[in-house]
């Protein structure tokens, strides 16, 4: 991923992304199943990977979820600031954060590996991973496609540089599975709407630790 390229490009659309995607309004009935049966899993703190403009954060963050926002993008993390002022937001990639080794119960990456070519979605699934606790649920939202790579050249009324990916759910679905996470749930949708791919989402967890089995006279 070109990190300079995706950071100057959501710095500039910043102010208009904000205005045009408000809340849950661009997420159908679905998607917000799976956003609910994500919220309703997790138990602990929670990262929004890919804020934004912290739409996803305020909407964690109602339902009574400790939640921070991380984004690539200062201006993104500037907007999500004033927006949502009492809730926390940084800066940082989600492929390397400065979150400890597993603190979080929860992790959302909603629509934020667009930018990540398959090449590099390893890394970021074992970062994801790291900063999971056993028993942590991970929840991913992409544009499914068969590994296909567009360039973005507007965006949000603005022109912009940087490139973009579509991912297959099977493949990322695999990734996961090699990094220790059961594939909980899975949709793949049409596109609807102004929507112009297929939709997915990936709800994925980690295996929490089991029992220690009792000793002495104690065992069966």
């Amino acid at each position: 991923m070109d990190v300079d390229a995706v950071r100057v490009t959501y710095d500039l659309v910043a102010e208009d992304y904000a205005r045009l995607v408000v809340g849950l309004e661009a997420e159908g009935p679905l998607d917000r199943a799976m956003l609910a049966d994500f919220a309703d899993r997790v138990h602990g703190p929670v990262a929004d990977v890919g804020c934004g403009t912290g739409r996803m954060t305020a909407y964690l963050d109602g339902l009574g979820i400790d939640v921070v926002g991380i984004d690539v993008s200062p201006g993104m993390v500037a907007v999500a600031r004033r927006s949502y002022p009492s809730l926390r937001f940084e800066v940082g990639s989600m492929a390397a954060h400065d979150l400890p080794d597993g603190g979080l119960g929860g992790v959302l990456a909603w629509y934020s590996i667009i930018h990540t070519p398959p090449e590099g979605l390893p890394a970021v699934v074992a970062e994801l991973r790291r900063v999971l606790a056993p028993g942590g649920h991970l929840l991913v939202g992409f544009q499914a496609g068969a590994d296909e790579h567009r360039s973005m050249t507007h965006a949000y009324g603005h022109e912009v540089g940087c490139d973009a990916w579509l991912h297959a759910p099977d493949t990322v679905a695999a990734l996961l599975g090699d990094a220790g996470f059961t594939v909980d749930a899975r949709l793949v949708r049409e596109p609807a709407g102004h929507e112009r791919r297929p939709q997915a989402s990936l709800l994925a967890s980690l295996a929490a630790p089991s029992p220690s089995a009792p000793s002495g006279s104690d065992a069966a």
